[in-house]
């Protein structure tokens, strides 16, 4: 049992691991241009899936990591915060879209936004705060209120779990973890595959990016459910995860972060205000892009063009705090944490995105001909 001086120590290993763990994703996103709403243009725009297959190689590392976890006994699936026994149709779909189009208005998505910021990007910071303020009001404000009145009571109960493997295991009646094992070796080896079947994705920066960003949310399930697991809490006596803000096992995700990242610097002098995993994961993605930018000697300031630039970003920024939400999660939070836990709610929110991606490029080369 941990007394109070061993459960601050415990707390703060949890944070600067995560704080660390963001940093390397945030260099190393930054270095190899890794981005969702940059994969899906170059495929979808000039037929250039390097990029994705970037994005399927580290979502193939990130599901084969989150195995090796459950099956050395160091992470336990059912206390992740993808668990549940509830598919989020309305939620999960409609959030993904309205995140897909507010990724693109906005250049990118928030784990590009936190990039940008640390690139020396003022317009990345508008998107950050205006994505933050959206995000906490529909976690507990209007458009909260909007939420739970209307998509999130579109809900399918499933006894059996919602992830894949819960599937396959009823189906043919295996056991649960032999099913996840079997399901996460095939998918994400076949991810994996799929992406060094490409001669130009196998250069070494590619591999080395994809790797890296896959490790991190590898990581990131490490510290949260290991490093920061606790059997009996000191004072409630229960079993607790550190610093999360959901009680539950977190990895790397970040719209909600972001609300909560801003409430923490805004009401900074409460003491009941803590850092948890989320807040410092935020902070550690711009200082890992912003050392990456100045070891690089990239680092630029930038601003907004125009009035429709600021108009657009305004309006993608908004998009992605409301729609981040109400999906559960973002292109980060549901597109590789969640999808290595084999949820299916991740992925719908994965095709509402994408969904959201092309209708958003779409409107873009609509509105670039008619102004041309």
């Amino acid at each position: 049992m941990f007394d109070t001086l061993e459960l601050s120590t415990r707390t703060a290993l949890v944070l600067w691991g995560a704080f660390l763990v963001s940093a390397l994703f945030g260099a190393a996103a930054r270095g190899g241009r890794f981005c969702t709403m940059g994969a899906i243009s170059d495929a979808y725009g000039i037929g250039d899936w390097t990029r994705l297959r970037q994005w399927a190689f580290a979502a193939g590392v990130a599901i084969l990591g989150f195995a090796g976890l459950v099956q050395g006994g160091w992470v336990d699936p059912a206390d992740t915060v993808y668990a549940s026994d509830r598919l989020y149709l309305a939620s999960t779909l409609l959030g993904g879209v309205l995140f897909g189009f507010g990724m693109v208005l906005a250049s990118g998505c928030g784990s590009r936004t936190l990039l940008r910021i640390g690139s020396g990007s003022l317009k990345a910071l508008v998107v950050f705060l205006v994505m933050a303020l959206a995000a906490f009001a529909t976690i507990k404000g209007i458009t909260a209120v909007v939420r739970v009145a209307t998509v999130d009571r579109v809900v399918l109960s499933v006894a059996s779990g919602t992830a894949l493997s819960d599937g396959l295991a009823q189906a043919v009646g295996w056991p649960a973890a032999y099913a996840r094992l079997l399901l996460s070796f095939l998918l994400g080896g076949g991810l994996i595959a799929w992406a060094l079947v490409d001669r130009a994705f196998r250069t070494p920066l590619h591999v080395f990016t994809s790797l890296a960003v896959g490790l991190s949310i590898v990581g990131m399930w490490f510290v949260t459910g290991h490093v920061g697991h606790v059997l009996e809490h000191p004072q409630t006596l229960e079993e607790v995860y550190l610093a999360t803000n959901t009680g539950r096992i977190e990895a790397m995700t970040f719209t909600g972060p972001m609300a909560y990242a801003l409430d923490w610097l805004i009401y900074f002098s409460d003491r009941g205000k803590l850092l948890t995993v989320g807040v410092v994961s935020v902070w550690g993605v711009v200082v890992g892009a912003w050392v990456h930018a100045l070891v690089t000697r990239s680092f630029r300031w930038e601003g907004f063009r125009t009035t429709e630039d600021l108009a657009n970003h305004l309006v993608g920024g908004l998009l992605m705090g409301v729609g981040g939400v109400t999906a559960l999660g973002c292109t980060i939070g549901q597109g590789l944490s969640g999808l290595s836990t084999l949820s299916v709610n991740s992925v719908l929110a994965l095709i509402g995105i994408f969904a959201g991606a092309i209708a958003g490029l779409r409107y873009q080369t609509w509105r670039l001909e008619r102004m041309a």
